[in-house]
């Protein structure tokens, strides 16, 4: 964190568009698996300033997911179906949150000489929909949550049984 360089960037190449990125001082495999199940995802996603409450994941083509935080404001769930799930290269998925089913949104996991770059891209509904995304801090809780990510990252693995 901090003087690593590793900063999420945000743009919007269309008005129907945001893609956000990120590099990881952590080998790809390791951060694709990072987004796969609840053990992982609970000790990282969302804001520090919310609570963990609850999570399933079916990690397939064709699962569902679903975590809920609890903030000052109430519960905020986050939800969606996988489509298409490539080891340890890409995940799309459906992306909606509280009351708003989202759309498709792909991960793209990258690695260059140890360090793995996340690029996402969604597409939304309308410019208006973008708008009220972005102004909703969703920008500030992606950095919070991937500065958390990064974070969890360097935990070191426990050993393997043998």
């Amino acid at each position: 964190m901090g003087g690593s360089g590793n900063e999420l960037t945000v743009t919007t190449p269309s008005d129907r568009e945001v893609v956000m990125s990120r590099a990881f001082d952590a080998p790809r495999e390791l951060v694709f698996e990072a987004h796969s199940s609840c053990e992982h995802m609970s000790k990282w996603w969302g804001p520090r300033s919310s609570e963990f409450v609850s999570c399933d994941i079916d990690f397939r083509v064709g699962g569902k997911w679903r975590i809920v935080l609890g903030t000052t404001e109430g519960d905020v769930t986050f939800f969606g179906e996988y489509l298409e799930i490539v080891r340890p290269e890409r995940i799309t998925w459906t992306f909606g949150f509280g009351d708003n089913p989202g759309g498709p949104e792909t991960y793209v996991f990258e690695e260059h000489n140890g360090k793995t770059t996340i690029t996402s891209a969604a597409v939304v509904g309308s410019a208006e929909e973008l708008d009220a995304m972005l102004g909703s801090g969703m920008v500030e809780g992606a950095r919070e949550t991937y500065d958390r990510l990064d974070e969890y990252l360097g935990v070191p693995a426990a050993p393997a049984a043998g």
